[in-house]
């Protein structure tokens, strides 16, 4: 067995904390009293975190019909606003925790004949007894409360004026573009010894010192738009229950006749009272209680 060396301690190296102490000892944690929480990995504990980014409601598909703008006949204020149609907007099915591992709304908008339809997709709809849909989407609720009877028609009036929502809609493809209308790139000199290369990128990296490569995530050329772009915290102006209208403050994504997804926004407070009807159980149970 090898001897134990001493090393005398003046001899050791010395290692200075230096740090400034509270007089009143060590305060609360600022953003969580019980110290940091330990994450799971069950579903429970994901839709526990997922409960506060999550809305009490399903959204609806809506068709954009167009941008227009609405004065204020005392100021004379311009507003301006886009206009969406709500078409046929149907509750399809529902996903729940214990077969899907959350809660969805399934929604459809519009008509398709059904000669037009996969077989699978018509016993989907042929189940739930519900007419072929031209599109469907899903919505992701926070619980059980916010499951629609299946079968009940969204109309305008589920919006109410003044609340705030998301919209979420595809933007428009561009095609392959250059680097300067792509990523707004300045682009070459107009003159002085520039030959043909105008608008071209330049370089994309270094020859040795960055290891003769071109990194992840470079701007350059390519396809430009067709992306999934969400609007968020747009304000309903006004609703119309017999055309089916819903005009929203601003601008939102996507061309005309396209699919915009709307639903209340995660950011701003839930409309109050919140236009919910009652889950789908206790609805086949007595649905003398449903509105």
């Amino acid at each position: 067995m090898r001897p134990t060396v001493l090393i005398p301690e003046f001899l050791l190296p010395r290692i200075l904390k230096r740090r400034i102490q509270s007089l009143h000892g060590r305060g609360p944690e600022r953003y969580n009293d019980s110290g940091p929480s330990i994450l799971g990995a069950s579903q429970a504990a994901a839709l526990e975190r997922k409960a506060k980014s999550l809305p009490l409601r399903t959204g609806a598909l809506a068709i954009k019909k167009g941008m227009t703008a609405v004065y204020d006949p005392e100021t004379g204020k311009r507003t301006p606003c886009t206009v969406v149609q709500l078409d046929r907007v149907q509750v399809v099915s529902h996903k729940t925790v214990k077969e899907h591992g959350y809660y969805a709304v399934q929604v459809g908008c519009g008509w398709k004949h059904p000669s037009n339809v996969t077989r699978p997709q018509l016993g989907h709809f042929t189940k739930h007894k519900v007419s072929p849909k031209r599109h469907v989407s899903e919505f992701r609720v926070k619980d059980e409360r916010g499951l629609l009877k299946i079968g009940k028609i969204i109309t305008p009036s589920w919006f109410q004026v003044g609340q705030y929502v998301d919209a979420r809609a595809n933007c428009k493809g561009k095609g392959f573009a250059g680097g300067m209308k792509r990523h707004g790139f300045k682009g070459q000199p107009a003159s002085h010894g520039v030959s043909l290369t105008h608008r071209a990128m330049g370089s994309a990296g270094q020859s040795q010192g960055g290891g003769s490569r071109v990194y992840p995530g470079k701007k350059m050329a390519g396809r430009m738009g067709g992306q999934r772009v969400t609007v968020q915290n747009v304000e309903i102006l006004s609703t119309d229950e017999e055309k089916g209208i819903v005009v929203l403050r601003g601008c939102i994504a996507g061309p005309n006749k396209g699919i915009v997804n709307i639903q209340d926004a995660i950011k701003k407070p839930f409309p109050a009272p919140p236009t919910m009807d009652l889950p789908a159980t206790e609805i086949s149970a007595t649905p003398a209680a449903a509105p």
